[in-house]
């Protein structure tokens, strides 16, 4: 497997954490996405094709080869073995409305076709980037593409861009932030949902989920319990209902899986299916 990331040039990367590029598709079938709070958009170069599980129901829905991904609660799963080629943008929270041309809201908790949102530009992009010789002739074409996208107003708006902010530190009161910034419980929430895509107090559950997870990631050796109080958690019980309602499966079993290599928020699923490897137990150090 070959990952390529690209920080986007002003002014795109203030809505915009990196494109990226995947070449050679794993050899396990299936990854599970855990939620980070922030859209994607993503192009497969090999097959006009997507194809997206979902684990709850074990339904699943088809696009054609260039998809949007709204924020999601929950986890979702990609088929990888047809994935053999594929460019992406991972937006940052709040980023993605003025690219898109559709308000973060209206995409929450789903998948869009590119040409249900662009149009024939959508399938007239994927063709230029599939004819592209090299990774960097593609980001710079897909890089242009969303720069000419790009709207006057702003988005999101400043209120939501602090709250953003304010509700990236542990331990944060969603109810004060409103407070702080002259809402009312119920207004801040409707707009905080509109521009990215995710319930504030769910937003701060996604994203402390994801620091705690990184952190775990780099100290395999830190207890618990100690990583849970560290990040803003109440006990290690806490972290772990947390996790478990988020990505589905417990803490360790989560560690585990991300042994196999795969790109940010992926979790690579063994063929013989994603209970079958057993938590080691609950507790480290």
């Amino acid at each position: 497997m070959r990952y390529l990331a690209h920080r986007p040039s002003p002014p795109l990367d203030e809505l915009v954490d990196c494109l990226w590029v995947l070449r050679a598709a794993p050899p396990h079938s299936r990854e599970r996405i855990v939620p980070s709070g922030t859209p994607g958009l993503f192009i497969n170069l090999h097959d006009d094709a997507f194809r997206i599980h979902d684990p709850s129901t074990g339904g699943e829905r088809r696009f054609r080869g260039a998809l949007v991904s709204g924020c999601y609660r929950n986890t979702f799963e990609i088929e990888t073995r047809a994935h053999a080629h594929i460019l992406g943008v991972h937006f940052k929270p709040g980023g993605a409305a003025r690219l898109l041309g559709a308000a973060a809201g209206e995409l929450a908790n789903a998948h869009a076709g590119l040409d249900d949102l662009w149009g024939r530009r959508a399938t007239e992009l994927r063709e230029r980037l599939c004819a592209a010789s090299t990774d960097r002739e593609r980001f710079d074409l897909l890089e242009r593409a969303l720069i000419a996208r790009m709207q006057d107003r702003s988005q999101p708006r400043p209120a939501v861009r602090a709250a953003l902010a304010a509700l990236e530190r542990p331990g944060v009161d969603v109810g004060g932030v409103a407070r702080a910034l002259g809402f009312s419980h119920r207004r801040f929430i409707e707009v905080f949902f509109e521009d990215v895509g995710m319930a504030p107090k769910r937003f701060a559950m996604v994203r402390r989920f994801q620091r705690a997870l990184a952190a775990a990631l780099d100290s395999p050796s830190l207890a618990w319990a100690r990583l849970a109080i560290e990040h803003g958690y109440y006990d290690q019980a806490h972290l772990c209902r947390d996790w478990v309602e988020l990505a589905g499966i417990s803490p360790a079993h989560l560690v585990g899986l991300r042994d196999i290599p795969v790109k940010l928020n992926h979790v690579a699923i063994p063929d013989r299916g994603v209970n079958s490897i057993q938590s080691t137990g609950s507790s480290r150090g």
